[in-house]
């Protein structure tokens, strides 16, 4: 059904049952929504106020949730191919990653953690209200060592540190390569200045990288120091990918506040990680999400999917902290795996814990953006009085049945994005 936006500026579902986003268990009531916000969540009827215009929408019983958020996107990564990245213009490639945008939020994330890639402006105008998509939180480029994961440039090429000219990863905003902290700690600024909420260092190999095995150790402490020092004075704070032992401990002694992947960490070091209060930002990869043109490639991802399991079973027992995303790159007709992730997540994870996850638990790890935080004014990833009025209702129960939430053209009914309906098909 064609984008619809609320008639007036209230909105009223009657007649659902709500996950708030927290809570184990289900309630019945009415929420109303004035503006952008929540403005009541009760379990009476609320009435209608005559000097409002107000869109009533009856729920029939079904399950109103809040919105989904991804915590590892990759907007303009996503919607292009590795050749579009290579050829396309800038142009192309930001409208493909606007178009993608608007494909998340009908799939039902409402904001999304972007870890690589020039999106400001993408956020800018759905902020802006003049094309539809999630929220989001910009990391710009990615910050990575020369021969590390985000140098994409070739083994014939001069590196930038030794004069040579930058890659084509670097030139459309997707990668920043910086070598030494006075480097990094420019590499940093640059892209607190373009708008990133966060900052994302590349600290260890992997998979989509042509010369870096999954054991090498990238950035020296003093560098990684650097970026967090520098994000520290923006209020902000750094991410870091990596899936080795020795680098996530470095990473975690240079100050990161998030691991990212962290797929061949022992059982130690994800103890570590919730002893030092950080967050572990997880995909739940399986063979079949990316697909690799060389065996050296594809054997990497295939090593990283056979430890999914271990590194959940030792996050559930230590209580670490753990986000929930995807990390989808450069095959844009396997975007909508997006929500079988989503559902696949439990498979590790009760199903009121996947969707606390999906929820209210990646929006924490959000909101260690403070001050660079874009929307810090309200709650995010819940149904409560005062939050953002990003909201789902589905048909079915996902508490009972999370595959649901793999089919969004057909279980989720309603959409609603900042108060505005984006999608309606009672």
């Amino acid at each position: 059904m064609a984008a619809a936006s609320v008639v007036g500026n209230r909105l009223l579902f009657r007649n659902v049952r709500i996950f708030d986003g927290e809570s184990p268990s289900l309630t019945t009531g009415d929420v109303l929504v004035d503006g952008s916000t929540i403005a009541a969540v009760s379990q009476s009827p609320i009435g209608d106020d005559p000097s409002r215009e107000t869109t009533a929408i009856d729920g029939g019983n079904r399950v109103l949730m809040p919105g989904m958020t991804d915590a590892h996107v990759h907007l303009v990564g996503n919607a292009n191919s590795y050749l579009d990245m290579l050829t396309g213009t800038e142009a192309r490639i930001a409208l493909h990653g606007l178009a993608e945008a608007k494909n998340m939020l009908h799939r039902g994330f409402t904001t999304v953690r972007d870890m690589a890639g020039d999106t400001s402006a993408i956020k800018s105008v759905i902020d802006q209200g003049l094309f539809e998509g999630p929220r989001i939180y910009p990391s710009q480029a990615a910050i990575s060592q020369t021969a590390g994961h985000g140098d994409f440039g070739f083994v014939y090429q001069c590196p930038t540190a030794l004069g040579g000219p930058p890659s084509r990863a670097e030139e459309i905003g997707f990668m920043r390569v910086a070598d030494g902290p006075d480097r990094v700690l420019a590499a940093v600024r640059e892209q607190l200045k373009k708008g990133a909420s966060q900052i994302k260092m590349m600290a260890g190999g992997g998979a989509a990288s042509l010369h870096d095995p999954l054991d090498t150790v990238q950035f020296t402490e003093p560098e990684l120091r650097a970026a967090v020092d520098a994000a520290t004075d923006y209020g902000t704070y750094v991410a870091t990918h990596v899936y080795n032992v020795t680098g996530i401990r470095r990473a975690i002694d240079a100050g990161v506040k998030s691991i990212e992947h962290g797929h061949l960490a022992d059982e130690a070091t994800i103890a570590l990680i919730a002893e030092k209060d950080i967050w572990l930002s997880m995909q739940p990869f399986a063979v079949g999400d990316h697909h690799y043109p060389d065996p050296d490639r594809a054997n990497k991802d295939r090593e990283i999917c056979t430890r999914v399991a271990d590194v959940y079973r030792w996050a559930r027992k230590h209580g670490t902290k753990t986000a929930w995303g995807t990390d989808l790159l450069l095959e844009p007709q396997l975007a909508p795996r997006q929500s079988d992730m989503a559902a696949r997540l439990g498979d590790h994870y009760s199903n009121v814990d996947a969707l606390r996850m999906l929820t209210s638990g990646n929006a924490a790890l959000f909101r260690l953006a403070g001050e660079r935080d874009p929307y810090r004014q309200a709650p995010l990833g819940t149904i409560t009085e005062g939050a953002w009025a990003d909201l789902l209702l589905v048909d079915g129960n996902p508490l009972e049945d999370l595959t649901l939430l793999a089919d969004p053209a057909h279980r989720l009914s309603v959409i609603v994005k900042n108060g505005r309906i984006v999608k309606n098909t009672l």
